[in-house]
């Protein structure tokens, strides 16, 4: 992975998604062993649009390898608002930095970005398409909490139509195979259908669509909810209507395995009572754990910075 960027996760096999799933289990173990891995090295935080744990995720990241950043959080505060184009900026920040994290509105930013730097580049979420840094927090959420990435029944709910973390999620396992995703949304926010192809695409993946959360919560062995996202809308009215269409109650996870782990990209507005924080089944705040210890594993691999003590593949006992 040395000197590559990283758009989209289809641009990295199976096996060093799970490799990464590896090193992130190794890194939290041994944080005092990994903590040089990128001393000397400078990460760029791009973030042309506003973000809290994504951008503070990244930067932890690089910090607890011994690496420093330098970056803006938000286009105002950047060229952008003088006129200056993606491929410009990321020309010049090439010069600064060894690495670069950028987060933009537009979907495809990031595809732009990575053509234009001399470095390797990550997409820390591009408009309503991807979002891969956070797939791999997913995954590495998914294998700590039931041991596997593969052979599940997951439930999405909420927005679907323009959360870019579940359609990079359902494209991700969908290579993993063996995955039965339940579609829970209005109809007005139901997935689109490029997502719905690679689905139909896998000969063990299937999906089923439906409005009613309840009815299906008894057979989910993970449950991925959403929040309505309103930077997403044009029409505030469409937004009140919909923000509220499914919220987690403990009296739904009632309904629910014992097992069942709940997650959620955050940040969360309403669609999970704080009730549920205390339910052991509530693994979000994990999530942020784990992302900061993928997004560790993705910058040294880009790199090609090798963790101390570390042999490529091997299991980290949790």
């Amino acid at each position: 992975m040395r000197g590559s960027s990283l758009v989209t996760l289809d641009e990295l096999d199976t096996w060093w998604i799970r490799e990464l799933i590896h090193r992130a289990a190794y890194i939290d173990a041994h944080r005092a062993r990994v903590a040089g891995t990128c001393k000397g090295k400078v990460l760029a935080t791009l973030f042309y649009e506003p973000s809290t744990r994504t951008r503070l995720s990244f930067e932890t990241a690089m910090l607890r390898l011994g690496g420093q950043v330098v970056g803006f959080a938000g286009s105002q505060l950047s060229s952008v608002s003088k006129g200056e184009s993606i491929a410009d900026t990321l020309c010049v920040v090439s010069s600064y930095a060894d690495i670069i994290a950028i987060r933009h509105p537009k979907e495809g930013a990031a595809l732009v970005a990575a053509r234009s730097a001399d470095v390797p580049v990550i997409n820390a979420g591009d408009g309503g398409h991807l979002h891969p840094t956070q797939t791999l927090a997913d995954l590495a959420t998914l294998q700590a909490r039931l041991g596997r990435i593969d052979h599940l029944t997951i439930g999405l709910c909420g927005d679907l139509t323009f959360g870019r973390t579940v359609h990079s999620l359902i494209e991700t396992l969908t290579r993993f195979g063996n995955v039965r995703f339940v579609l829970v949304s209005p109809p007005e926010l139901t997935c689109p259908r490029y997502v719905l192809d690679r689905i139909d695409a896998s000969r063990t993946c299937s999906f089923q669509e439906t409005g009613d959360l309840e009815a299906v919560i008894g057979d989910l062995d993970a449950l991925y909810m959403t929040r309505v996202q309103k930077e997403r809308f044009f029409n505030e009215d469409d937004y009140l209507r919909l923000r509220d269409s499914y919220i987690l109650t403990e009296d739904k996870l009632r309904l629910a395995k014992r097992d069942m782990a709940v997650l959620h990209p955050l940040p969360r507005v309403n669609e999970i009572a704080v009730e549920v924080d205390r339910d052991p089944r509530a693994a979000y705040f994990q999530q942020v754990k784990e992302g900061m210890l993928m997004r560790m594993a993705l910058e040294a691999a880009l790199l090609g910075d090798e963790l101390p003590g570390y042999e490529p593949g091997e299991e980290v006992a949790a």
